[in-house]
């Protein structure tokens, strides 16, 4: 798999992009199956966490994707919603590597 793409349980890849946060690392959609990729991001900056989210309609997304503060919007308009937005985790951060 190319590494800024993700597979979600249907297995259609969602096309990653990466964004100007200091939380969010990347972020995708694919509007047929509704479905939001964000992958978050390390203390450091690293990529972390991949998280989908459920029922994100493209309208939704335009608005996500071009918000002044991705961050913010997220924190605001999808996170506290987990009803509407039901999310699974599909990555785990990967290990730090031990010195």
């Amino acid at each position: 798999m190319i590494e800024n793409q993700t597979q979600h349980a249907s297995a259609v890849q969602i096309e990653m992009k990466e964004v100007q946060s200091s939380q969010i690392h990347s972020i995708g959609h694919d509007p047929a199956s509704n479905m939001l990729a964000v992958r978050f991001k390390t203390k450091d900056g690293a990529p972390s966490s991949l998280y989908h989210y459920s029922n994100v309609s493209a309208t939704d997304f335009i608005a996500f994707d071009t918000a002044e503060s991705i961050g913010s919007h997220f924190y605001k308009a999808i996170k506290p919603f987990a009803e509407k937005y039901p999310y699974v985790k599909i990555e785990s951060a990967p290990a730090v590597p031990q010195e």
